[in-house]
């Protein structure tokens, strides 16, 4: 009896044991999103996360990537903290109907691992100019280098590196299927679950030398976008920075008409700047943002010059031909939508032509009450008028007056100004 009670507690605590082991062994997965454009945003949140893998001595990182491309410093930066991990960094473009085009190819083919949904696509990574359009020569140096760069990065994690030049100097794209017989990827999965089971003892090659990855039954950790890395990520869209923009003008141009609003300045003041950030990341053609600027020009001029609409007309075209002009990219993610630029375009040109221009007359129209109402109103001399002294019959109010000229009783005259309650006349020609 006291052996089976021995040999019952020696097998319960050698269970309790190896119930611990594998609860110690059992490690975590972090795993971020990063859908839309590759910028400074993104490859903050990227680099960032990939830091605190390290620390926190995760399995692995996973990055969920859907992307039409972005920048390429933003895309060296990350390709770069990738190099750099300890931790094996694993791409899934997913879900089914992502891309990973043109800086997504890069952080792809720089993964520890990589593999797609089904559904998706990667490829058309040609570089393109972002700020100023290349001629022919810079356009050949652009691209040699980020065909050699590309290459470098398949021949390192040994995938298809003919493809990869490929898709530079072609544009060429692939299905997820056709990566995965190219050797452009290592896995197809259906899902994030799936893919950790099929990596699991999969070995890669990180900075600290080979490493078994161990993705079975694993803790999935996500770390969200912070809402800092949201703003940013958000006011870097072109139609955000496009309507920024005209805000910051608006809310200038109201405090300067208007000095000692304060709020339509800070808050313009504040767009702008928001707006010029986001210009720092995308196509923007500068010849673009001044017919813009010049369109405002055009519409504020119209209410203060006579010019039967031709201002107007010239403001509509130069805002127009500027909002076309503004973010030039190949690619639909970095221009304006047309749905946006037609009623900016019209809203700006009546709120300068209409609103402004009946504020404006406000401004200018003679007062209809009150001592200034007096100022240029036609009357009779009352009695002889001089320097020194004299009464006027003005609206059926006898007032005192003066006068820099004789004025005879019974002469018409005009009021030129008016000091306290004595108003000074001049004779009606």
């Amino acid at each position: 009896m006291l052996k089976r009670t021995l040999a019952l507690l020696t097998f319960l605590s050698l269970f309790l044991s190896v119930q611990l082991f594998s609860q110690e062994q059992k490690k975590d997965v972090l795993v971020i999103t990063v859908n839309g454009v590759i910028n400074p945003a993104s490859a903050e949140y990227i680099g960032k996360n990939i830091k605190k893998a390290n620390e926190q001595k995760r399995e692995a990182i996973v990055i969920e990537l859907d992307t039409p491309g972005g920048l390429d410093t933003s895309m060296r930066d990350i390709v770069k903290n990738i190099i750099g991990s300890e931790v094996p960094v694993i791409v899934y473009v997913s879900p089914s109907g992502a891309r990973a085009a043109s800086a997504g190819v890069f952080i792809t083919l720089a993964a520890h691992v990589a593999a797609m949904s089904p559904g998706t696509n990667i490829g058309s990574a040609h570089p393109v100019g972002v700020g100023e359009k290349m001629d022919k020569v810079m356009s050949e140096k652009v691209t040699n280098d980020a065909a050699a760069y590309i290459k470098s990065l398949a021949e390192r994690t040994g995938r298809n590196s003919k493809w990869a030049e490929d898709a530079v100097r072609k544009s060429v794209s692939a299905t997820e299927e056709e990566a995965l017989k190219l050797k452009i990827i290592d896995f197809v999965s259906n899902d994030l679950n799936a893919l950790l089971s099929t990596i699991d003892g999969k070995k890669v090659k990180t900075v600290m030398g080979e490493r078994i990855l161990k993705t079975a039954n694993v803790n999935i950790v996500r770390e969200e976008m912070s809402l800092r890395h949201k703003i940013l990520n958000f006011i870097t869209d072109p139609n955000v920075a496009y309507m920024l923009m005209l805000l910051g003008f608006y809310g200038l141009f109201f405090e300067l008409t208007n000095p000692g609003s304060i709020f339509p300045g800070v808050m313009g003041g504040i767009c702008l700047i928001l707006a010029f950030y986001a210009f720092q990341t995308l196509p923007v053609n500068y010849a673009g943002l001044l017919l813009i600027i010049l369109a405002i020009i055009l519409f504020i001029l119209e209410v203060t010059i006579v010019s039967h609409g031709v201002l107007t007309i010239g403001g509509i075209i130069s805002m127009l031909l500027g909002s076309l002009m503004l973010f030039e990219s190949p690619g639909p993610f970095m221009k304006l939508s047309l749905a946006l630029i037609l009623p900016a375009v019209v809203m700006t040109a009546l709120f300068f032509t209409i609103v402004l221009g009946l504020a404006y007359k406000a401004y200018k129209r003679k007062p209809v009450t009150g001592s200034e109402e007096l100022v240029g109103l036609e009357g009779i001399a009352n009695t002889d008028i001089t320097k020194e002294s004299g009464m006027v019959l003005l609206h059926g109010e006898i007032w005192s007056a003066y006068s820099d000229e004789p004025i005879s009783k019974g002469e018409k005259i005009i009021v030129d100004s008016i000091a306290g309650l004595r108003v000074k006349v001049r004779k009606q020609k």
